[in-house]
């Protein structure tokens, strides 16, 4: 099948865009660590609702996951592969953590990164950390999937995806969602429903095995770990019809912010939705297959629910913005967004190197 080529408009709307699911589910750390998501719907309606919202600065700023989004988008956009990549990758995380006052970074990316060693041979290696389950690898890798788009290119998006992930979420609860986010991005840039999305994860979790393994790394400590992640997806896949890839799916109505919370609940570690490698993408696929082309349904499912909804809001919003464009947000949402000319910027960079356009 011949791949759909995507305009660079989709790559400006995916990386804005993946910036404002982030500042909006993080008003300040306000609603990143509210659990309720209708506590967040009402305070949501009190401030006129997303029509009335800027987000900027200092109510609105991006969170650390923009900011270590930026350092993997803008270490792609060097065009450096190879170890070379994997290195500047490491340095760019590194550096992103003097960026971090008022973010609130979690826990295992700050230990990860004070582990690497850039410049050093294999410096962009960490030991296993059995509780890097987080989801701070998945939030910050929608940029692979926009550099490496191509079905040819799924071995590197693979390679790219499972070492920078495991820069700082070195347990494959943790990496695996960065590989998750990367493909649903390549699958939403050349074009591919999300109803397809889950159903190609599955097919892609043993040659993710292949390369773990082939690396040597930690090995036994990876394969004990490993069998969570897949099973958990497809649990998930086959309660909404989807292990064969074929729509229509099978999403429940949920209709009220209290039956959402209830639902991913069902589906996370340690009783926070949102906060894992597996459950992160988990939310934003529901959401993304929930709200069609509707963007105010995306917020609705994809960020405005308890948990933690800015890294949940960072892919859902991402992804969405591939299809979706900027035209149906409201301005307000992206025109002052932190950030917004080096997320705009990264977008040309990536679209340029992966399609050769302007």
């Amino acid at each position: 099948m011949e791949e759909k080529v995507p305009t660079v408009e989709a790559y400006e709307a995916a990386m804005v865009l993946s910036g404002v699911g982030d500042a909006l589910g993080y008003r300040g750390g306000l609603w990143e660590y509210c659990t309720s998501g209708a506590q967040i719907h009402a305070e949501l309606a009190q401030l006129g609702g997303l029509e009335a919202i800027t987000l900027q600065p200092p109510e609105w700023p991006v969170s650390d996951d923009t900011v270590l989004h930026l350092a993997t988008a803008e270490g792609l956009c060097t065009g450096l592969e190879g170890e070379a990549l994997l290195q500047e990758l490491a340095r760019r995380y590194v550096s992103a953590m003097g960026d971090m006052e008022g973010r609130k970074p979690g826990p295992t990316s700050i230990l990860g990164t004070s582990q690497l060693r850039p410049g050093e041979p294999e410096g962009y290696r960490i030991p296993f950390n059995p509780s890097g389950t987080g989801c701070g690898a998945a939030m910050r890798s929608l940029a692979i999937g926009l550099r490496y788009p191509h079905t040819w290119e799924l071995p590197t998006l693979i390679r790219v995806s499972i070492e920078s992930g495991r820069m700082t979420h070195h347990h494959p609860t943790g990496y695996l969602g960065a590989l998750t986010v990367a493909l649903f991005g390549a699958l939403g840039a050349r074009g591919e429903p999300p109803e397809r999305w889950g159903a190609e994860l599955l097919r892609v979790l043993p040659l993710a095995w292949d390369y773990v393994e082939g690396t040597g790394v930690a090995v036994g400590d990876n394969a004990a770990a490993w069998p969570f992640f897949r099973d958990a997806w497809h649990r998930y896949l086959e309660s909404r019809g989807l292990l064969e890839g074929c729509g229509p799916p099978q999403v429940p109505v949920l209709s009220s912010p209290a039956e959402r919370d209830a639902a991913y609940l069902c589906w996370a570690l340690q009783g926070w939705p949102g906060r894992s490698g597996h459950d992160a993408p988990m939310v934003a696929l529901e959401a993304l297959l929930a709200a069609g082309g509707c963007w105010s349904e995306l917020c609705a499912r994809g960020v405005l629910h308890g948990g933690d909804n800015d890294s949940t809001g960072t892919i859902a919003a991402g992804c969405w913005g591939l299809q979706g464009g900027l035209e149906p947000v409201p301005p307000g949402l992206h025109r002052c967004l932190e950030y917004r000319g080096r997320l705009r910027d990264a977008a040309h960079r990536l679209y340029a190197l992966a399609w050769g356009g302007p």
